[in-house]
């Protein structure tokens, strides 16, 4: 019994964050480890001992397939698989769980969360937070307030007693509760994502993951997921976006992060992002000879990077110019002064897409 008790594994988490770990038997390890052996041998030819290894020990000629790693377990073997991953060191020790591979076997580094070491804090923060990933998934033929119900009812840490109120709390905080009765296949785009934020809020969080939460929206629908966000703002909760749409994401973000091939590229305020960027004065003129004679004056003014290019929306010859320390309002009077026809006149910022084409690159060959 003591050598069964010692081999049993422990449960870190609940439900599909739940993490195994433990050690596996000495007998196990040591058929793996001569399985491995006999497969390396001269070319690649089974010893003996091997095959040996092979007939009594299934799981250790499973474990010899996979792929040998090295990281802050120490050395050992890795399934990275798409519901379930494992890792198996040499010395005997294995975690197993349906999560990321990079969970369980960290190369380097540490991640926090709220505060909580990961993984054996997950128990302690997942809790905290709340999450719309990819899109809402409910029952299209149960109401609202019933697809609510059943999520609220296998949370493991949701108290009994106090689901209802919750539940109604949630409903109202997105603006649901006149269409809680209503059948979910009955909900409009708008009112789905608005479900899939109630879900994610039946509990006190601190933390708001939201995947692409406007993507497929109509108009009226973005605005409505873009109010919710400034409400659970002001309420303390912070809400991290991820999000191809820079326009909305400009709208409702304080702080950016920009990824870039799996790394973090900038991180900052938007107003320290967006400080070094330079900007860029816009003079539309009627025609050509009004761009030559604002293409002079700024040049006289000590504006630099001067460029034209042709502006058919105004059916124009546009003028671009680096402004330096140049006020605009300053620079438009001398172009005045100057008598240049001056059609429209507009100093620029770069926006986030501009910025962040130029931390990531084009996303194909635009020069062809």
């Amino acid at each position: 019994m003591a050598a069964a008790d010692a081999n049993r594994p422990t449960v870190t988490g609940t439900g599909w964050a739940a993490v195994a770990s433990g050690r596996l038997p000495a007998d196990a390890m040591t058929a793996g480890q001569a399985g491995q052996k006999g497969k390396d041998g001269q070319n690649g030819k089974d010893s003996k001992d091997s095959k040996g290894a092979d007939q009594t020990n299934s799981a250790s000629q499973a474990l010899a397939l996979l792929p040998r790693v090295d990281g802050a377990w120490g050395s050992g073997r890795l399934l990275d698989g798409t519901l379930v991953s494992a890792v198996v060191t040499d010395d005997g020790r294995y975690a197993i769980g349906a999560v990321d591979p990079a969970q369980l076997y960290a190369a380097s580094g540490a991640c926090e969360v709220l505060g909580e070491p990961m993984p054996r804090g997950v128990t302690r923060a997942l809790p905290r937070v709340g999450a719309l990933v990819e899109g809402p998934g409910f029952h299209p033929h149960l109401t609202g307030r019933a697809n609510l119900e059943r999520l609220d009812a296998v949370d493991a840490s949701a108290k009994r007693r106090t689901s209802r109120a919750r539940i109604d709390a949630a409903l109202d905080r997105v603006g649901l509760t006149a269409a809680a009765a209503k059948r979910y296949r009955a909900y409009s785009l708008g009112m789905k994502q608005r479900l899939a934020l109630a879900a994610a809020l039946l509990q006190p969080r601190e933390l708001l993951v939201l995947d692409e939460p406007t993507n497929g929206l109509d108009p009226q629908g973005t605005r409505e997921i873009r109010t919710l966000v400034a409400e659970f703002q002001a309420a303390g909760t912070t809400v991290l976006i991820s999000s191809h749409l820079l326009s909305e994401i400009e709208q409702v973000c304080t702080h950016l992060g920009i990824m870039s091939a799996g790394a973090l590229v900038a991180q900052g305020s938007v107003e320290e992002l967006r400080a070094g960027q330079r900007p860029t004065v816009h003079v539309v003129t009627g025609d050509t000879a009004g761009a030559e004679a604002c293409a002079a004056a700024l040049a006289d003014l000590g504006l630099t990077d001067i460029a034209t290019l042709a502006d058919p929306e105004r059916r124009g010859v546009r003028v671009t110019a680096n402004p330096g320390e140049h006020p605009a309002e300053l620079i438009l009077a001398d172009l005045v002064r100057a008598a240049v026809p001056v059609r429209a006149f507009d100093l620029r910022r770069p926006g986030l897409e501009d910025l962040f084409v130029s931390l990531t690159g084009e996303g194909f060959d635009v020069d062809g």
